[in-house]
């Protein structure tokens, strides 16, 4: 992975642009253990937001907070408000969760495959979520339709693709059909959580820009999710960054990649620059692993793996600002350089 470069994203979401998605104080628990604690997140209409960090940061558990997909065994706590819908997705029952998701809120999953129907033709799985929300009415229109949107996202020969099964595509393919399913009833929100990763780089470039132009084209608004950096540079105009399943730091993705505030940002970002190597080429790293569940540290819990931690990093709340932006504040800012490890 490159390090990441900022400059490509379209112009900043206007503030006065409709609130899409309002999360408050969101945490996530699996028997009385904390894993995501006291999220705040704002997503305007037409904004693309990026959440990134390590696996196991609580980036996932977020998303599938928010579209209430989690375990019967893990519950969450807080509120996730979305426009147009009354009701508070947390707590919601399933019977009013599926009047949402696929029609004001879709997702795209990281593996296609285990989001599409082995059994079913592709163009019977784009025009469901038509029917079920009755968007269209019959079968023939949204088989039409399906077709149309197997077009939009560059399947070719769509009206022969709609006819086919799953396992006669290849991998870019399959996510771009998921994306289809996604996009079918112009959802308000896009939620990706890692739509790019068990792609190719080439194939990864064009499923992003159709990610992109797809919720740009409907005005929608995006929670993009990914451990790439270059790829929410490209494609997000704001950022936050989960570390031990909180956000440490958010803001534009200029101002963040370009002024990391946190250390964990710095780290991420400098583990990302391929160019920063030992006098031996090691490739630099961020020592130790995120903690587990439970185990999150007091105060900044970036502290544990953070070579100028002290006791201030301890005893001082986490929290230093309040709102859309806000994180933790590093008591000992430095280059990503001094942050990252080699070996």
């Amino acid at each position: 992975m490159t390090a990441p470069t900022t400059g490509a994203t379209a112009a900043t979401t206007p503030p006065e642009a409709e609130e899409v998605l309002t999360v408050r104080g969101l945490s996530v628990a699996v028997n009385d253990v904390g894993l995501v604690q006291d999220v705040d997140l704002t997503i305007r209409r037409g904004e693309r937001v990026g959440l990134i960090g390590e696996s196991g940061s609580g980036k996932s558990l977020t998303a599938l907070s928010i579209m209430g997909l989690l375990p019967e065994d893990i519950t969450a706590t807080g509120s996730v408000r979305l426009a147009g819908v009354e009701h508070d997705l947390i707590g919601a029952d399933e019977s009013r969760m599926s009047r949402v998701r696929g029609k004001d809120i879709a997702m795209v999953f990281q593996e296609p495959m285990t989001a599409l129907n082995p059994t079913m033709k592709v163009g019977r799985q784009v025009a469901e979520p038509l029917l079920i929300h009755r968007t269209r009415l019959d079968r023939a229109s949204a088989h039409a339709a399906a077709v149309d949107l197997l077009d939009q996202v560059g399947i070719p020969d769509p009206a022969a693709a709609a006819q086919a099964y799953p396992h006669q595509f290849s991998g870019g393919q399959r996510q771009r059909i998921v994306l289809a399913i996604a996009l079918a009833n112009d959802p308000a929100l896009l939620v990706c959580d890692e739509p790019t990763t068990a792609l190719d780089v080439t194939v990864q470039a064009k499923v992003l820009d159709l990610i992109v132009r797809g919720v740009e084209e409907r005005d929608a608004a995006m929670l993009f999710i990914t451990h790439d950096l270059a790829v929410v540079a490209t494609a997000c105009e704001r950022v936050l960054v989960m570390y031990g399943g909180r956000v440490v730091e958010a803001g534009p993705v200029q101002d963040v990649f370009t002024r990391p505030r946190h250390r964990y940002t710095q780290g991420l970002i400098g583990a990302s620059n391929l160019a920063l190597v030992d006098e031996n080429g090691r490739l630099s790293t961020i020592a130790g692993s995120v903690p587990g569940g439970g185990q999150f540290p007091a105060g900044c819990v970036f502290r544990t793996r953070c070579p100028q931690a002290t006791q201030e990093c301890a005893e001082r709340p986490p929290w230093t600002s309040t709102g859309p932006d806000a994180g933790y504040a590093c008591f000992h800012p430095t280059s990503p350089e001094e942050v990252v490890s080699h070996g």
